[in-house]
């Protein structure tokens, strides 16, 4: 079984309509002990930092994502989601995540050309970095899933699993242990996305 994080942020309906459409179970909760008892757990996310973590923090769900991946639960971060496993993220502030993967959430302004619009949204290919993860098996180098994002995951000690070009070479995705990250949205990635979702709930 898949957990999905209801934590008031998010497009649950389209994620959860793709993990059916790979043939996996998938329940929408908040509860520590459904979490717990999942096989592996997604957390999604739209919207700040700042804002998505408190709400975790209210649902009292920040340290028991935190312990649950110390423990060994696979956890994949969407979007925000994948922000959101950083230690530190700079939206309309500076705010705490949850430590998952180190390095900061900074704007993508700080890194990109000026002529290129904010935020970056569309189709952009995916660049593996190193050994290819996991979650990328049943893909090749280059193919194109969805951005929104205005925002990026500043990583330098080897976590970085992907990447993409939109001026700069921006974190597409992330990975450490059991714990991963992508910046772009799977459910909304055609067949690409869904054979990386296939590739998560085997993991």
């Amino acid at each position: 079984m898949v957990a999905v994080v209801d934590y008031g942020v998010g497009n649950l309906f389209s994620l959860c309509s793709s993990l059916a459409a790979i043939g996996a179970e998938a329940v929408v909760t908040d509860d520590p002990a459904v979490l717990a008892a999942a096989d592996r757990i997604i957390l999604p996310g739209v919207g700040a930092f700042g804002d998505a973590a408190d709400k975790l923090r209210e649902r009292g769900l920040f340290d028991v994502l935190r312990d649950l991946a110390a423990a060994g639960k696979p956890l994949m971060g969407i979007c925000l989601g994948m922000q959101l496993l950083f230690e530190k993220g700079f939206e309309y502030g500076e705010h705490e995540g949850l430590g998952l993967i180190k390095g900061e959430v900074r704007p993508i302004a700080e890194v990109i050309p000026a002529d290129l619009k904010i935020p970056h949204i569309g189709w952009n290919a995916l660049h593996f970095v190193g050994e290819k993860s996991p979650i990328f098996r049943y893909l090749d180098e280059g193919d194109f899933v969805y951005f929104v994002h205005s925002f990026y995951g500043k990583n330098d000690d080897g976590s970085v699993i992907a990447t993409a070009e939109y001026g700069a070479h921006l974190t597409a995705a992330v990975g450490r242990g059991n714990v991963y990250g992508c910046q772009f949205h799977p459910e909304k990635s055609g067949n690409v996305g869904l054979k990386i979702l296939k590739a998560f709930c085997e993991v």
